[in-house]
């Protein structure tokens, strides 16, 4: 076992969060985290309120791990993190209001600017299969392409992420996107942003990623530090 004592003490505790928050149920859903050899993910049917830093699993991209059996869901974990080199952490959960659109295989459209977060103008359904096969993994590499989001079809969702709060944090947003649209769709369905406008919208999300203010091009009334006023 390798010394990433940090990060699996921290992947505990998110998993635990995951559950609190609402997002997760019982036994359901996974986590895993690129480390120095391969990656870590949580094992397979052991319940996180008993989970323990030592019980996280250390695997290798050839899919030999090292510890107790790994989530059944492994092989999207290590494809996910082989195919996409930005990317160190791969969250799943069966959040209740994805889970119900994923179940009518529904994208979410950018009904709402936010739906940005996710990297574009959608967030995907991916094609169902089996869990834990690799037909699953093959989808959801599809419907994440380009993006940080995906819902998986009859199943629930995956959030990427460079750090854990990061992927924690996307999962709670498309959980709260996917409760909009569903509601949204009680009185019909919503109209959507142009793909112009969604491209602001991100572009805005990227300088704010960096600590930038929206800078409006043509707005002179612009938030600055007091001392840099002129």
């Amino acid at each position: 076992m390798t010394d990433d004592s940090a990060l699996r003490r921290e992947m505990v505790d998110v998993c635990r969060r995951m559950n609190s928050s609402g997002i997760n149920q019982g036994n359901a859903g996974n986590l895993s985290v690129r480390s120095s050899d391969g990656f870590l993910i949580t094992p397979s049917s052991l319940p996180y309120e008993t989970m323990t830093p030592e019980d996280i699993v250390e695997m290798g991209f050839d899919g030999t791990y090292v510890g107790r059996r790994p989530s059944s869901e492994w092989r999207f974990h290590r494809d996910i993190l082989k195919e996409r080199q930005e990317v160190d952490v791969v969250l799943h959960c069966h959040s209740l209001y994805a889970t119900t659109l994923a179940c009518h295989h529904k994208t979410i459209p950018s009904f709402h600017y936010m739906t940005g977060v996710a990297g574009g103008t959608t967030i995907r359904c991916a094609e169902y299969a089996t869990f834990g096969t690799q037909a699953l993994s093959d989808n959801a590499l599809v419907a994440l392409k380009d993006r940080l989001a995906c819902l998986l079809g009859q199943h629930g969702q995956i959030s990427l992420g460079k750090t854990m709060e990061a992927a924690l944090w996307l999962a709670n947003e498309v959980e709260t996107l996917s409760r909009m649209y569903v509601q949204a769709l009680s009185l019909g369905e919503p109209p959507v942003l142009s793909d112009e406008e969604m491209a602001r919208v991100i572009e805005q999300m990227r300088k704010m990623s960096y600590g930038q203010a929206p800078d409006p091009e043509g707005t002179n009334n612009l938030a600055r530090p007091r001392d840099a006023a002129v």
